[in-house]
């Protein structure tokens, strides 16, 4: 019984330093923003069209290749300050893709699926970042608030149990952990919001705390997409952790979510469309 016991406690070595080399690195070129910040997006970029090709039906060589290149395309034209330029990068291979999937008599959602699912949250992340006043703010306050829904959906989930919340999808998700997760985030929100000293820290608690529930959608949703593939993790590319996918499954659709509240609040830039309110 002793061999389980050293093996999980060498994997858990393997992420806490896996976790202090990345975490440091990805902090910080989030803070210099820019090009550094559009480089470490346009590698992500990369990695997760290979993995996200990997978990669904009809994955080629090409198919890599060609989501892989229409991201990191979307991700330059963002980053040069063309979120629309960006889109229309996005919906060309998307484009692309299904007439090929047309000509080759494949299936087309796994393609329908994808460019949205790798290319939005891309340009969601680096449009927010440009705001010059609030970009900064806004990212680090997007990642606390996954990294907080994951890890208070974590420690209510094992404390409390209770009854799963997508059994079938995800077995070790359960409603106490959802309602951690979204306590966590609120928290997240609340500090911001007071922190700032602009705006109604109340508005911000809701945004932040629906952001986490979306960010558990996000981590279901992976979850499928790995159950349905056969797979444990999504790749081997972080030592510890899996994939890319399984680090930023949560950060992905919460992104998007982030972006399109920006939008629709109509502010002065992204950044204060997700954190001020009146």
């Amino acid at each position: 019984m002793a061999e389980p016991t050293v093996s999980k406690s060498a994997e858990l070595r393997t992420r806490i330093l896996s976790a202090l080399v990345l975490a440091p690195v990805a902090l910080g070129l989030t803070w210099l923003g820019g090009w550094p910040f559009a480089a470490m997006l346009a590698v992500a970029a990369i990695a997760m069209a290979f993995e996200l090709s990997a978990l669904l039906p009809g994955d080629t060589k090409t198919s890599r290749i060609m989501l892989a290149g229409f991201a990191l395309i979307a991700v330059l034209a963002a980053a040069a300050g063309g979120p629309l330029v960006a889109l229309l990068a996005g919906l060309s291979g998307l484009t692309f893709a299904i007439t090929v999937g047309i000509l080759r008599n494949a299936p087309l959602w796994p393609s329908i699926f994808a460019y949205p699912y790798v290319i939005l949250p891309l340009i969601g992340l680096l449009w927010l970042r440009l705001d010059p006043e609030f970009g900064r703010v806004a990212i680090f306050w997007l990642l606390i608030v996954v990294w907080a829904t994951d890890t208070f959906a974590y420690f209510f989930g094992r404390a409390i149990g209770g009854p799963k919340l997508a059994p079938r999808l995800s077995p070790n998700k359960t409603w106490a952990g959802l309602i951690g997760g979204m306590f966590g985030a609120g928290l997240v929100g609340a500090i911001a919001a007071i922190w700032l000293n602009l705006g109604s820290p109340a508005i911000l608690v809701l945004v932040s705390a629906a952001l986490a529930v979306i960010a558990q959608a996000g981590d279901i949703l992976e979850s499928a997409l790995k159950r349905r593939a056969g797979v444990k993790d999504s790749g081997k590319l972080i030592p510890g952790h899996g994939g890319i996918l399984d680090r930023v499954d949560g950060l992905v659709t919460a992104a998007v979510a982030a972006a399109v509240i920006a939008l629709l609040h109509g502010s002065v830039s992204p950044g204060a469309g997700v954190l001020i309110w009146p």
